[in-house]
């Protein structure tokens, strides 16, 4: 029985999609239409397609845009051509990709592509960062994004803007991961990771140019359970310099209320990367970022407090976790010595899970200021939200008590 069910996940799928799609969109007098075909791998000199969907027995196909160009309104759909996750190289698939891969990478790079002037990875889990992390180097980087939560991590999906090199590959193969993606890998790479044969490397080449989809849409489906569709353009975050952030302030009953302090420059570098990989988590979520390291990522609730919470929980855990790894050489949950234990949490605790000093942010308003009082209840220093609540007043009276900073991006982030 154990066989037959470790057997499923390693069968691929033959699936019945169709090489070539067309999607149109027909107004009155004028049809655009979008053309895409099918992609397929040759491994092992098999054809193959996608592995299979988000779980065995879903067939499912992956398709890239090859012709035909959508405009509705001023605004266009990304030319053609233009690939990443739609149309990978792949360098070693012991396991070709199947959709949760290819989707993970995709939403790494989403988040990566605002991160290209220093070296910087992303590692996603389920769709969502569980480490994100920029550094002098790009193995720093990977340290610091793994470290932020080495538990998660495990069996992610690792994406880097620069390419690989053999400290970088020697630490990304002390763990196990699904899938590396970079825009290349220099001599010698392939031969560290060919140790792990059922990593799937893909490289990217249009990764060393992801600036140039910054700002850019495309068009996202939505199918509804009676085959209904929705569709929509890509989110695109508008706060991405300091100049797009204002202080908060709001009136309330005919009082102005203003924060106190601008942000730090440090402030000023976490918010800002905060926000940006806040635009590939799923909402309802709260994120806790310092020194542009990701410390908490609450993802996915159903109440602001809750999730702040969570996050907060995360950083405390994973925290507790790095320690004991880091001393001990195995996970907490692993560390039976209560003597041991209660010195890391002791650590832990004085240094308020990595907390004191974070930046905390918010894919929407806060309505009331019980959100905010978590994190300033840690310590955290600054604030970022989309603003806009009839209470913004609380959250602002909130951290002028505890001396924290508070910006606006006006622009709210929910990703479902």
């Amino acid at each position: 029985m154990t066989e037959d069910l470790k057997k499923m996940y390693r069968t691929v799928m033959d699936d019945h999609f169709p090489p070539q799609m067309e999607i149109s969109f027909i107004d009155a007098d004028q049809r655009q239409t979008l053309f895409y075909e099918k992609v397929v791998w040759v491994v092992d000199d098999v054809q193959k397609g996608l592995r299979y969907g988000e779980n065995p027995g879903q067939e499912a196909a992956l398709y890239k845009l090859v012709n035909g160009n959508l405009v509705l309104g001023e605004t266009e759909t990304l030319q053609p051509g233009q690939f990443l996750a739609s149309d990978i190289e792949l360098l070693q698939s012991g396991k070709h990709p199947g959709k949760t891969n290819l989707t993970d990478a995709d939403n790494s790079l989403n988040i990566l592509r605002y991160f290209t002037d220093k070296p910087s990875v992303v590692i996603v889990k389920h769709n969502n960062p569980c480490g994100v992390a920029r550094a002098d180097s790009l193995v720093d980087a990977y340290l610091k994004a793994n470290m932020a939560d080495r538990v998660a991590a495990f069996g992610g999906c690792i994406a880097v803007n620069q390419p690989v090199d053999e400290a970088t590959a020697e630490a990304i193969t002390q763990q196990y991961a699904e899938v590396v993606v970079a825009p290349d890998f220099e001599p010698g790479v392939m031969d560290v990771f060919a140790q792990k044969p059922n990593l799937r490397v893909i490289k990217i080449g249009n990764i060393e140019r992801l600036q140039s989809f910054v700002g850019q849409r495309c068009v996202e489906f939505k199918s509804l359970i009676d085959g209904g569709l929705i569709a929509q353009w890509s989110f695109v975050p508008t706060t991405r310099s300091k100049q797009d952030l204002r202080l908060a302030e709001c009136e309330y009953k005919g009082q102005q209320y203003k924060i106190n302090r601008q942000p730090t420059d440090r402030e000023y570098n976490d918010l800002l990367f905060g926000w940006l990989v806040e635009s590939g988590i799923t909402s309802n979520s709260v994120i806790y970022v310092k020194d542009e390291v990701t410390v908490g990522i609450g993802t996915g609730e159903q109440d602001r407090v809750g999730v702040a919470e969570i996050a907060r929980d995360k950083a405390y855990r994973k925290l507790a976790d790095r320690y004991c790894f880091e001393i001990h050489g195995i996970p907490y949950n692993e560390l039976a010595d209560a003597d041991k234990k209660s010195a890391i949490d002791a650590q832990v605790a004085e240094e308020k899970g990595g907390l004191i000093g974070a930046a905390m942010v918010s894919d929407a308003f806060f309505p009331f200021r019980d959100g905010v009082d978590v994190g300033l209840r840690e310590g955290i220093t600054a604030v970022i939200q989309p603003g806009g609540s009839g209470n913004d007043y609380q959250s602002i009276e909130a951290c002028n008590e505890a001396d924290a900073t508070m910006v606006y991006t006006g622009q709210r982030s929910f990703k479902h």
